[in-house]
């Protein structure tokens, strides 16, 4: 007999706002590494209502098993839909960051919980089901990355721009805001890179990728060696996609690595700026920046000779921060060399180092959990500020975002991304560097677009 098995990536209609372009979000792919996991007796479907708010009234989609993915701010709206099948006697298994941190929450609203990453235990959990004998936790644990499923990109929803791709796990930096090292672990993991490729290749679909590793390069030889294999492999394969993803400042130590990056169609790299001083950095343990803080321009400068700009992020709401250094923190965006910025309020994620922090300090607003998770979403001071109260936070960031975000201020840095981009190469520059410009100015002008419905819709 035949079974059924719903996937669902929830999303709040409180928090649509943060989808204000569905193209600039990225599939699934732990939900997508969940359906390549289940055995192919089963009928698998993924719901996203990145694009199909779910309305059970008139669009109920049967199924013998449910399962979520949640981040905090949308965990609330999976606890929901979980309460509907429920209701009707059908099972609900809940995995991902959040549940996963705070795994006690979740058994009261999900019957069972996957604690930690899911390849290492998900058919255990399917033979339980099948035996009816589903536990109510499971420990995942972290995983051997070699020889693991490629996810099944084929049920992602055909709206994502971008195809998601894993090449590593985990990271050793353990950033006090960052949930990702008590999530995948301090170790660095790596995929093998023919698998890696293989699966580039798959997805024929998409002409842009995005890697969702937290630091495309890693630290040290044989984690830059592993980066480098990869971009050599994808031209060596003639893959002719354009990316981006995530890394360090030590992303510009090496040419060669950022070359390869850029001929292999790297347009795009994130890299966790945080804060132009190093008071600042250190009390986000952003250690690896504050050594080079004095350097940063110089660091700019040398990846955007390789026709590659650069999307910093960046934090308000430090403890030593006051209205006067959030206003010369945008005053740096704007005179640096970053080309796209996320600008956001300090968030304390359940699990990191920052959250536990604020709790025992009795900090944490009252926001009656676990309701109040919907305004974890990044643009919402949901602590006590050290400097100022929460309400002159945010409005110090509502005249920031107006400044930084309004459509002048985008397009002049545009222009500004262009100039910097030039090298010897006339002809590279031109293609390269006007690809890198777009990726830089759209990014920006995504932002623009939710910070004006963060406003009220207030034009900038």
């Amino acid at each position: 007999m035949r079974r059924k098995l719903l996937l669902i990536n929830p999303i709040s209609p409180d928090n649509r706002g943060i989808s204000v372009n569905q193209g600039q979000r990225y599939p699934p792919l732990g939900l997508g590494m969940v359906a390549a996991l289940t055995p192919d007796t089963w009928d698998i479907e993924i719901l996203d209502e990145v694009f199909d708010p779910y309305n059970y009234e008139t669009d109920y989609r049967d199924a013998d098993l449910v399962g979520f993915t949640a981040f905090t701010f949308t965990v609330v709206r999976a606890y929901q839909i979980a309460a509907i099948y429920r209701a009707k006697g059908i099972k609900t298994v809940i995995g991902g960051i959040h549940a996963s941190m705070l795994p006690e929450e979740a058994m009261q609203y999900i019957d069972a919980v996957v604690v930690g990453e899911a390849e290492g235990i998900w058919k255990q959990v399917i033979s339980d089901f099948e035996e009816n004998n589903l536990k109510t936790r499971y420990e995942g644990g972290l995983c051997e990355l070699k020889g693991q499923p490629k996810p099944r990109h084929d049920l992602f929803h055909p709206g994502y721009w971008f195809a998601a791709i894993q090449t590593t796990r985990g990271c050793p930096m353990n950033c006090s805001f960052c949930s990702v090292t008590a999530f995948n672990g301090n170790h660095y993991r790596m995929r093998p890179v023919e698998e890696v490729l293989d699966e580039i290749e798959s997805v024929q679909h998409k002409s842009m990728l995005f890697f969702v590793d937290d630091n495309i390069i890693g630290y040290g030889k044989e984690s830059r060696e592993h980066a480098l294999a990869i971009f050599r492999g994808m031209v060596e394969r003639g893959i002719t996609k354009q990316w981006f993803s995530q890394a360090s400042i030590n992303f510009a130590d090496n040419d060669e690595v950022m070359q390869a990056a850029s001929d292999s169609g790297c347009r795009l790299i994130l890299l966790g700026i945080e804060a132009e001083k190093a008071e600042q950095l250190k009390e986000a343990n952003k250690m690896l920046n504050a050594k080079n803080v004095g350097s940063y321009e110089n660091i700019f400068r040398r990846i955007h000779r390789h026709n590659i700009s650069i999307l910093g992020t960046f934090l308000f709401g430090m403890d030593s921060d006051s209205a006067q250094s959030m206003r010369d923190r945008v005053k740096y965006i704007l005179n640096s060399g970053v080309d796209a910025y996320m600008t956001t309020i300090l968030t304390p994620l359940p699990g990191t180092v920052l959250f536990n922090r604020l709790k025992q300090e009795n900090r944490l607003l009252d926001m009656n959990y676990p309701e109040g998770w919907g305004q974890y979403q990044f643009t919402n001071v949901v602590f006590k500020p050290g400097k100022m109260s929460p309400d002159e936070l945010l409005d110090e960031m509502m005249k920031n975002w107006k400044k930084i975000y309004s459509l002048r201020t985008i397009r002049w840095k545009a222009f500004k991304t262009f100039i910097n981009q030039r090298n010897w190469n006339f002809k590279k520059w031109f293609k390269t560097g006007t690809e890198a410009t777009g990726w830089a100015y759209y990014t920006n002008w995504h932002y623009h677009q939710y910070m004006n419905i963060k406003a009220n819709n207030k034009k900038f």
